[in-house]
């Protein structure tokens, strides 16, 4: 498993690890409406998955943004999820207060589906370790980034330039 800290501390993360060259694990979130959103629903886009401990944070508001910017330029064929564990209403609050267009925010917080199947919750705190995964239009993962200090950035250019490869 990757050696994740929070705020300098060791955490535990559950689940299974995902590296590139898997089929992506499918899972179940719920979107800002609460109905379910699975990883098929987007099926034969890239798909660029922001994984966020919650939004509300300085780190992970700029994360969301960056993406969100980062994706506008990317086309149709190009879907962004940004995924939490804050509450639906929490998340759609805070894209309206933003003003962003481009993100889909989605909740793990009910099952915990996504979280489990990337292997990225933190059980110390139930939260979601920082990340970042893309997956391919037939499913594949050809990205993967678990970000080794839940407060530290992820590397946004490689993300999007990942992307762009796949473009291609």
């Amino acid at each position: 498993m990757a050696n994740v800290t929070f705020k300098n501390n060791p955490v535990t993360l559950l689940g299974k690890e995902v590296a590139i060259g898997d089929i992506a694990p499918d899972f179940t979130v719920l979107a800002n409406d609460l109905s379910p959103v699975t990883l098929a629903d987007s099926k034969g886009k890239i798909r660029l998955i922001s994984v966020i401990p919650s939004i509300d944070t300085g780190v992970c508001s700029t994360q969301t943004r960056k993406f969100n910017e980062g994706a506008s330029s990317l086309g149709d064929d190009v879907q962004l999820l940004t995924i939490s564990v804050d509450l639906p209403f929490a998340q759609a609050k805070w894209c309206a207060a933003e003003g962003l267009k481009n993100v889909q925010t989605l909740s793990d917080h009910r099952d915990l589906s996504f979280g489990e199947a990337y292997g990225v919750v933190i059980k110390e705190l139930r939260l979601l370790a920082r990340s970042v995964f893309i997956i391919d239009k037939d499913d594949k993962v050809t990205y993967v980034e678990y970000v080794g200090e839940g407060t530290d950035h992820p590397d946004y250019e490689k993300a999007i330039e990942a992307v762009k490869q796949l473009m291609k």
